[in-house]
């Protein structure tokens, strides 16, 4: 059944071709060339196909410059003109069509052209202050994170970042890629108060992953980033550019930046990698051995005549207005010479500099920087420089006197206090922290005097009350002992020996306790006529031993006077 179906339009179809075959034959010539050059109009879908585009076009066009309200209504007019002007259209064709859509995107541009501008200034937007540069070795990945704060008073919005980015690797040291470069985001607060905390609370950061080149040279690159904004709805004549820089270790021997061809070899730098003191903690008016390590990081490039000069800081004593008065380097070299000469330091080689110095006696308790100059030579270049610090802290040895203790009493009975005052005098130039005072005896307890902290020529007044425990068993020494911590928090244990007697406390016995009562009336009885006399008898006695001592001292000075008498005549005679 299906095969006579199949037969049958076959059938057909061959029959409608021979006639129309037949009607060609016949037709005059003047026929041929109208059927041959018919017009081809544009159909639904190549209108939607112009649609589209001139939508995307505005979209593109608004995204980009942010025109303000009345731009895009006019440009949403332009759009439909073109839309309605194309769908009602029955005979238009497809180069026709196209033509318009040009036409209508000039439309486009013209509407925008009449947007306003606003001028880009730096004073609105730049980078933060935590900013480090990165250092990456060729072949390797690195993150740029690019900290934006807005320091104007308005909000910036539709901000749009992207790298100015370079097929040179002297301008650009990463593999290009133009994919996803361009980043944004929807805005970035004001700064109301023109104060930078704020504007780094409301900065915003993006970041970028580079991969460095296989061919890079070694320095440090300026990477360029435009950053596009609008204000108030108007966009921005032309972008911020801001620039951060990232150090990229090329190959050996690849060169460096800025080198010319002659001399595109890899440039040494020498840098300090420690230092130590002998003794490891340097006290103001001491002398000590400072070792500086130093290495030459290049890996193919040896440095000869290096001449290394260490410089400390100056310093001096403050006068009344805040000024530096005798100015002078805290620290002093005791050989008179500060320089020291290297012959040779080849390709990543160390060396320690060793060089005795003096503390000034009067510096202050902080660090002191000290500065290493180096000059040196390569086979290429000549008198090449580099410079490094050092921070040598300087402690001042903590002093301090105290008065002679007063105790009252010095002699106690269990259960009794005396009273401990003396005064602590801080005599150094470092203050005395969490000073305090407790007593150790087997003797004695309590007493515990807290002071504070002792500025330098301050005084501090121990006035503590000690109890009296148990018997002195020893010569009645009580330790009074002060301690105190240094800025570091290291306690101080001194002791000041101070002398109290502690005695056990004596029970006074009466001996009439002991006598039974019927033997205890009887010689009260007896006391009453006996002892009275016996008392009266012993004054009269003492009575008369004064008068004879009286009468013997006023006898005595009477011969005295008699005889000084004597000596006067004598005198007179001669």
């Amino acid at each position: 059944m299906m095969s006579r179906v199949k037969n049958k339009w076959l059938l057909k179809g061959v029959t409608a071709l021979c006639m129309a075959g037949m009607l060609l034959a016949a037709a005059p010539l003047s026929v041929m060339p109208v059927l041959a050059t018919e017009a081809v109009y544009i159909n639904d879908d190549q209108r939607a196909d112009a649609h589209a585009e001139m939508k995307f076009y505005m979209e593109t066009l608004i995204k980009r410059e942010n025109p303000e309200q009345y731009i895009k209504d006019e440009l949403g007019d332009i759009l439909y003109s073109g839309i309605y002007y194309i769908a009602n259209s029955e005979k238009m064709k497809e180069e026709e069509m196209w033509a318009h859509v040009a036409k209508i995107k000039g439309l486009m541009d013209a509407a925008v052209s009449k947007t306003g501008e606003t001028t880009t200034t730096t004073e609105f937007l730049s980078l933060a202050d935590n900013w480090e540069t990165p250092t990456v070795s060729y072949g390797q990945k690195v993150s740029i994170v690019l900290p934006i704060i807005n320091m104007g008073e308005e909000w910036l919005t539709d901000l749009l970042v992207e790298p100015v980015i370079s097929n040179d690797v002297n301008e650009w040291p990463f593999v290009p890629d133009s994919t996803g470069s361009t980043q944004n985001f929807k805005e970035i607060p004001g700064c109301a108060t023109r104060l930078y905390d704020e504007a780094f609370y409301n900065r915003r950061e993006v970041t970028y992953t580079f991969t460095v080149r296989e061919d890079v040279l070694t320095g440090y690159y300026p990477l360029k980033f435009q950053v596009w904004y609008s204000k108030d709805g108007i966009r921005c004549s032309k972008p911020v550019e801001l620039t951060v820089y990232v150090f990229c270790q090329g190959k050996p021997g690849s060169g460096r930046i800025g080198m010319s061809d002659v001399s595109n070899v890899s440039q040494p730098r020498i840098i300090v990698t420690g230092f130590t003191t002998e003794p490891a903690e340097v006290f103001a008016g001491d002398t000590f051995m400072l070792t500086v390590h130093v290495k030459n990081t290049s890996n193919d490039t040896a440095v000869n005549n290096v001449l290394f000069d260490l410089q400390a800081v100056e310093g001096g004593a403050e006068g009344s207005n805040g000024s530096v008065t005798n100015s002078y380097a805290a620290f002093l070299p005791t050989s008179g010479s500060s320089s020291i000469y290297v012959e040779k330091m080849t390709a990543g080689s160390v060396h320690d500099l060793q060089i005795e110095m003096q503390a000034k006696a009067d510096l202050s308790q902080k660090p002191y920087v000290v500065t290493v100059g180096m000059k040196y030579d390569t086979e290429l270049k000549a008198d090449l420089t580099d410079e490094a610090k050092v921070s040598i802290p300087v402690k001042q040895e903590s002093k301090f006197d105290s008065s002679t203790p007063e105790v009252m009493p010095p002699d106690i009975m269990v259960g009794e206090q005396s009273n401990v005052m003396f005064q602590i005098y801080n005599t150094g130039k470092t203050t005395l922290y969490n000073v305090q005072v407790k007593f150790e005896a087997d003797s004695v307890e309590g007493g515990d005097t807290f002071i504070g902290n002792l500025s330098p020529g301050a005084t501090g007044n121990v006035d503590a009350m000690v109890n009296g425990i148990a018997q002195t068993m020893d010569d009645g020494i009580v330790k009074a002992v002060i301690f105190y911590e240094d800025d570091a928090g290291n306690q101080t244990r001194v002791e000041k020996d101070i002398t109290i007697f502690v005695s056990e406390m004596m029970m006074m016995e009466d001996p009439m306790m002991d006598m039974p009562m019927e033997d205890f009336e009887e010689p009260q009885k007896k006391l009453s006529t006996g002892v009275i006399i016996g008392i009266i008898a012993g004054a009269v006695v003492l009575a008369g031993a004064v008068i004879l001592v009286l009468f013997k001292v006023r006898k005595k000075k009477k011969n005295a006077k008699l005889l000084e008498e004597d000596l006067m005549d004598l005198e007179k005679d001669e």
